[in-house]
């Protein structure tokens, strides 16, 4: 789940745009493979309803402003990064659920109604639901949809690729993490843009641990990219996260020397999204729904990692 602010700020606002042209405009006309298009939001089904015995974050009774990011992020005690651990956890387990719920036939709506009726079972809170004001229990993007997709009432189809992007707010603390799903019979091309984000991601964790730059995570990513003749889309970040959704640090995904050092204690999330065509994206008529501006399909993958005294560790591993 992104939401970053600060990546909005005019001047990294034309220097990523002026990067992905660049960038972009080297590259030999791609091929996009075939897919369903995502040109227009479907029906959205009224808010899920929240037991009242579940605790909820601030912003479920107050709407939020989004998170710049900046500040110095939340180092972690021993007990603060259990907690993390079970969130996470969790997240974890319910995505997995999800998506061998995902097929031909069930709506994005049904993928949410099932997310969302999981995560009240385990008592815990849906994070995305009333975060700045979203109306879902989770994003679900579909195909040319990069981020932020609102679950509706379109059915997948075979051949489909969708990401669901789940997190939980358990015992005080988010855990976020997501996944693709293959839906029937998907091409080629749609198969190695999947395959490549997944292994795009592993390498980014790699390069984690104690006093890395946290800009050796976007320069991994962009090596990747580049490698694997795919486009990243650096609108979306990762972040910090705990006690808080969104906050510090704000992980860049494309080649950057921002400041700031890993340190043990530190939990944040990566989730580069990867692109078969251009990296800019367009926002749809629901102020949510992000989608590539040449409608070529992308895919993300999404870990919640800890930075420890001898490296990284994942948490968003199902139990």
């Amino acid at each position: 789940m992104l939401f970053s602010s600060t990546l909005l700020k005019q001047g990294l606002q034309t220097w990523r745009t002026n990067w992905c042209r660049m960038f972009f405009g080297r590259r030999k006309t791609p091929d996009l493979g075939t897919c369903n298009i995502i040109t227009e939001v479907g029906n959205v089904s009224p808010e899920r309803a929240v037991p009242e015995h579940i605790v909820k974050p601030p912003y479920y009774y107050v709407r939020n402003s989004p998170s710049t990011g900046e500040g110095q992020p939340e180092i972690k005690t021993r007990e603060q990064i259990t907690g993390m651990r079970e969130s996470c956890r969790l997240a974890a387990t319910i995505l997995n659920s999800a998506c061998s719920f995902a097929k031909a036939g069930v709506t994005t709506d049904e993928i949410d109604g099932f997310v969302h009726e999981e995560t009240i079972k385990a008592n815990a809170y849906p994070s995305p639901l009333r975060y700045l004001g979203f109306p879902k229990s989770v994003c679900t993007s579909v195909n040319n949809v990069a981020c932020h997709g609102i679950p509706d009432d379109r059915k997948l189809l075979d051949g489909d690729i969708v990401n669901i992007d789940i997190t939980v707010f358990f015992n005080g603390y988010h855990g976020d993490c997501s996944r693709m799903v293959l839906v029937g019979n998907v091409d080629e091309r749609g198969k190695y843009l999947v395959e490549c984000t997944e292994q795009c991601l592993a390498e980014a964790i790699l390069c984690c641990g104690p006093g890395q730059p946290i800009c050796v995570i976007g320069k991994s990513i962009d090596k990747y990219a580049k490698r694997k003749r795919l486009s990243v889309m650096p609108a979306f970040a990762g972040h910090g996260i705990g006690s808080y959704f969104h906050g510090p640090p704000n992980i860049l995904h494309f080649d950057n020397d921002f400041p700031g050092v890993m340190i043990p204690g530190m939990t944040f999330t990566i989730e580069p999204v990867l692109s078969l065509g251009t990296c800019e994206a367009e926002i749809l008529e629901d102020a949510w729904t992000a989608v590539s501006t040449d409608n070529a399909r992308s895919a993300q993958f999404e870990h919640t990692v800890l930075i420890t005294n001898e490296g990284c560790e994942v948490l968003t591993v199902a139990s």
